[in-house]
């Protein structure tokens, strides 16, 4: 099981997280914490790029106000905390987009359930950033590989209660079934970034938000979440 305020793998008979000290109990967070059965990758996987990110766009379309706010609340905070709790903000916007696409009850709170998988979060955006930054030094492409290999760390995370590395690894072994594709459809991501950056910067604040669900809604169709996540939502 896992700590809901670290993030630290724990054993199932502890009572208190060696990490940080907090009590443990079955009713600590809403989300399980056990770990659940063993993952076994998908044989065959078919990239749709394009249609990803028109559900992405339908997602954050249908309450685009929640989520300009919490893109600004993610820029704000990710930069005062120089980056040491964008993996936990990420985590949590997936989790806010997981119950859009679930037809729960989403709120502007749920971003910050992300913070209930600190530091597991927290290593893989700094490993993830670190092997996106050597393999970029090569040439971009590498590095945009390596970037496409890992977009799902953060939903293995929150949904199947990996940790970091577990969670690095599952999301290689999906991506590594199509390099092309989902690279390209990483480039397809990074594009509609920079057309909302061009749109007076203010398109930004919607165009963010919708590659995050765009990678939400393609690890539901190519992963499928979790189903005590799903009853926990």
């Amino acid at each position: 099981m896992f700590c809901s305020t670290c993030g630290s793998s724990v054993e199932s008979n502890t009572r208190y997280c060696p990490s940080c000290g907090r009590e443990l109990g079955s009713a600590e967070t809403a989300l399980p914490t056990t770990l659940p059965a063993p993952w076994n990758p998908p044989q065959i996987v078919e990239v749709r790029a394009g249609h990803w990110v028109g559900e992405g766009w339908r997602l954050v379309k249908s309450d685009i106000a929640s989520y300009v706010l919490m893109t600004l609340v993610f820029l704000l905070l990710g930069s005062a905390a120089c980056g040491l709790i964008q993996g936990s903000l990420i985590a949590g916007l997936h989790l806010f987009t997981i119950k859009k696409i679930l037809g729960r009850n989403a709120g502007f709170e749920d971003m910050f359930q992300g913070f209930n998988f600190f530091v597991p979060t927290l290593l893989a955006s700094l490993v993830i950033g670190l092997f996106v930054g050597v393999a970029t030094i090569f040439f971009v492409i590498p590095g945009l590989v390596v970037a496409a290999m890992y977009k799902f760390t953060y939903l293995f995370i929150v949904d199947k209660r990996m940790d970091f590395w577990q969670a690095m690894r599952a999301s290689h072994e999906v991506v590594r079934r199509d390099y092309v594709g989902f690279t390209l459809f990483l480039v397809l991501l990074i594009l509609v970034d920079i057309l909302g950056a061009l749109c007076f910067a203010v398109g930004f604040f919607v165009a963010l938000p919708v590659t995050f669900a765009a990678i939400t809604v393609a690890y539901r169709e190519v992963v499928g979440f979790d189903q005590r996540t799903i009853d926990a939502l």
